[in-house]
């Protein structure tokens, strides 16, 4: 029977699931636990674990590549980025990388991978198209945490924990070109999407620091809670929401006035956390809750407690 002769009830009711097909599936949330050497994956539409994937002994820095295939991952104990198969949900490659790999991140065009290397003070850059170390770049701060690239692939800024300053490399000739003071134990970075401004969360400190990009210069500092550790910052680039470790709360910051308004409780100890593509909710990483906390942006209300794995570092959405 061709389709112009089926009922018309049955027509009515092929026809959501042919929107949801043309739609595509929901983004998907994965989550390196460390204590358990998995990633946890969650559904973002039901905010459910639909699956676990067995990677290494200590994971914790993720970027997904901007296709969805691939996975990198570090391992802090096998000084090694995982490269993981997300069709099969499988380590395909380990690529060494130095010692003590922490927080990883990827170019927008998928062509470079970034890896803070704690204990050589250090950032590793990969060649994806090899897979092959083609950089390592020595670091003014001690124990680097995390090394972001900006999104037009320029620039990566490095935090260190045992510093006053973010380091920022660039890509292009694979050197450091300078260094940002702000305050004590920079941790976690983010950049708006259009490249003009960084947002740096410094732990001691308690603040959060505004860079102008192209003046390497802070523009503005926001003091706020305990002790603050992850960073995003909203697709329209008007609110940055930042975790506050110790205070175990989720903290908005208007970009355009610096000011906090408003807060949500997480669970313990938030670290990194990552946004779903439409920038509606954020998933926040709870270490001590072995747990990930799901706000709502709008409200700024915390809809769901998903269960993971052990120790969990942060968040990656595609």
């Amino acid at each position: 029977m061709t389709p112009s002769l089926l009922p018309l009830r049955l027509l009515l009711l092929l026809a959501p699931l042919r929107l949801a097909a043309a739609a595509g599936a929901p983004p998907l949330a994965y989550v390196p636990n460390e204590k358990s050497g998995t990633l946890s994956v969650i559904d973002t539409s039901t905010d459910k674990v639909v699956g676990e994937i067995e990677v290494g002994v200590k994971p914790r820095g993720l970027a997904v590549t901007p296709d969805g295939k691939f996975l990198y991952v570090s391992d802090q104990r096998r000084n090694a980025l995982h490269v993981v198969d997300l069709a099969t949900r499988t380590v395909v490659a380990d690529l060494e990388v130095g010692e003590s790999p922490e927080g990883v991140s990827i170019s927008a065009d998928g062509a470079w991978v970034a890896v803070a290397l704690e204990e050589a003070n250090a950032v590793a850059l990969i060649d994806t198209a090899s897979r092959k170390v083609v950089a390592t770049i020595p670091v003014a701060g001690k124990n680097p945490e995390h090394a972001v690239l900006s999104p037009d692939g320029r620039w990566i800024y490095v935090s260190a924990e045992e510093g006053s300053s973010v380091d920022v490399i660039d890509v292009a000739t694979r050197a450091p070109v300078g260094s940002i003071p702000v305050g004590r134990r920079p941790r976690g970075i983010a950049f708006s999407a259009d490249g003009t401004r960084a947002y740096v969360a410094c732990e001691i400190a308690a603040t959060l620091y505004v860079i102008d990009v192209a003046r390497k210069a802070v523009l503005a500092s926001i003091k706020h809670g305990v002790a603050l550790a992850g960073v995003v910052v909203l697709p329209d680039g008007r609110r940055a929401l930042v975790s506050d470790g110790k205070g175990g709360a989720l903290l908005a910051i208007d970009t355009a006035t610096y000011q906090v308004v408003g807060s949500v409780e997480v669970g313990k100890r938030p670290w990194n956390m990552a946004l779903t593509p439409d920038g509606r909710k954020v998933y926040v990483a709870n270490g001590r809750s072995n747990s990930v906390s799901v706000v709502d942006v709008a409200t700024l209300k915390r809809v769901a407690e998903v269960p993971v794995g052990e120790l969990p570092w942060g968040v990656a959405i595609h």
